[in-house]
């Protein structure tokens, strides 16, 4: 397992920085070093049609929202992205990059939910939060120009676990939902990570990092078995929505990852796994800097036309614009290049 020319290079430059890891520094100044970091990393803004605003009702008060909508009339197949940053960081801010380019590549319209954060508001608040939302917009499908029937979720890091935990309520009380996408999940928070040998660099996302997230989100470590937390441990995964999961080679969430995306799979639900060998965690926040995760948000916008069942993008194969067509390898799809982030 050796390091991308690009990660080793973000390391260092790290390290000749300074810059102390996360867990480390006060939750404020974690908290603007997130955001700081990932919109050096995040690249060019990409103008959409239209970006507003909105506030509604959640289950602990007001939640604010954020619409991206590309060029198009009526209704719109919907992405509902959660922002990552450990249940404890992040923001609708840290995620305007990639909900901009998800919009413009896809294209689809993209809503991201400013979910209450830790540890001011521990587990479940944050999926109960991202649960509400998902309803409300299905409930006002028409006031928001979303396509009921095409609606999807997805998110990275934390963000990917609210969406898979978001699943499982949605397919007891809705909405209906077309697809997930997970990048880098947690998905079980029952024990110590199980990373590769190289992931303990402080310059980098680590095990320590993961622990640090998880004190600050898991009140009651007892919440640990719970499948909202951790929707790995959960009984039965079947009925659930096509995934598309993302992981990454030396970040410590990566098997945890592949085993839920494997769980998936035995329980019938249409899986895509993508592994990106040499990789950290954090890469797809950070296309302006890493090559893959370019990468893997194109693959991220194809795995989305193909279930909203738009047109295929250019150099993609036609059958993969057809609703319902997800590939389910046996073993991971790999993908070559790099990426890095922290958080």
């Amino acid at each position: 397992m050796a390091l991308h020319p690009e990660v080793a290079a973000y390391r260092a430059a790290r390290a000749a920085a300074g810059t102390p890891p996360l867990y480390a520094q006060t939750l404020g100044q974690a908290r603007a070093a997130d955001l700081a970091a990932i919109r050096a990393g995040s690249g060019a803004v990409e103008p959409v049609t239209e970006v507003r605003d909105e506030r509604i009702p959640g289950p602990g008060g007001e939640l604010p929202l954020r619409v991206y909508r590309p060029a198009g009339s009526g209704p719109l197949p919907t992405l509902l992205y959660f922002f990552g940053g450990g249940w404890t960081l992040g923001s609708i801010e840290t995620a305007d990059g990639i909900c901009r380019r998800l919009a413009n590549a896809v294209p689809c319209q993209v809503i991201t939910v400013g979910y209450r954060l830790a540890p001011e508001h521990p587990f479940p608040a944050a999926v109960h939060d991202c649960h509400a939302a998902a309803s409300w917009i299905a409930r006002h499908a028409d006031r928001l120009g979303v396509d009921p029937t095409r609606l999807a979720v997805g998110g990275d890091s934390a963000g990917g676990n609210l969406a898979a935990a978001v699943t499982l309520l949605c397919r007891t009380d809705g909405p209906a939902l077309t697809a997930q996408l997970l990048v880098y999940p947690n998905t079980d928070q029952s024990g110590e990570s199980d990373g590769p040998s190289g992931d303990d660099d402080p310059a980098l996302f680590n095990r320590r990092s993961v622990a640090w997230y998880r004190t600050h989100y898991l009140a009651d470590p007892a919440h640990a078995r719970d499948p909202l937390a951790s929707p790995l441990l959960a009984d039965d995964l079947s009925g659930l929505p096509p995934a598309l999961v993302v992981t990454a080679e030396l970040d410590p969430l990566c098997a945890e990852g592949q085993r839920y995306a494997e769980r998936l799979r035995d329980a019938g639900v249409p899986t895509r796994l993508e592994h990106y060998p040499g990789m950290i965690h954090g890469f797809f926040a950070m296309p302006g800097a890493f090559t893959d995760g370019r990468r893997a948000q194109g693959s991220a916008a194809a795995f989305l036309r193909e279930r909203f069942g738009l047109p295929a993008g250019p150099g993609e194969p036609v059958e993969a614009a057809r609703p319902g067509q997800v590939d389910e390898p046996a073993e991971p799809a790999a993908a070559t290049g790099t990426a890095a982030g922290d958080g």
